[in-house]
């Protein structure tokens, strides 16, 4: 299953420690790699939260959208497109914390809260 022994099996004690150290600091490595990929980690997209909706009651379907994508801390960023027959515009707005210095729609405050709750 694990070939633990670098070329063949240890014959003494001696090459036994040996090999035991040479493992002791691969899995010093191999830790210190771990911790640094969880550090990394938090700073990338875990939560989606994805909103459709129509912007216009009357005409149309449910073209638009908000989406918010956050890291672990609930920062990230909101994207808003709204979808008519004469064109489509697509808004932006960064969130920190879970929340936006920017006045956000329903719509988006629901993408954030689906976001919030449903990790990826």
């Amino acid at each position: 299953m694990f070939n633990f022994f670098k070329k063949k099996e240890p014959e003494n004690l001696k090459e036994i420690i040996s090999q035991f150290k040479d493992l002791k600091e691969n899995f010093k490595k191999i830790s210190e790699e771990l911790d640094d990929l969880k550090k990394r980690n938090k700073f990338s997209i875990q939560k989606v939260g994805l909103v459709r909706f129509n912007p216009f009651k009357e005409v149309g379907g449910d073209q638009s959208f908000s989406v918010a994508l956050l890291d672990e801390n609930d920062n990230g960023v909101v994207i808003t497109s709204l979808y008519s027959r004469e064109g489509n515009r697509v808004y932006g707005k960064p969130i920190k914390n879970g929340q936006s210095n920017y006045l956000l729609s329903e719509e988006e405050k629901t993408a954030i809260a689906k976001a919030k709750s449903l990790p990826i």
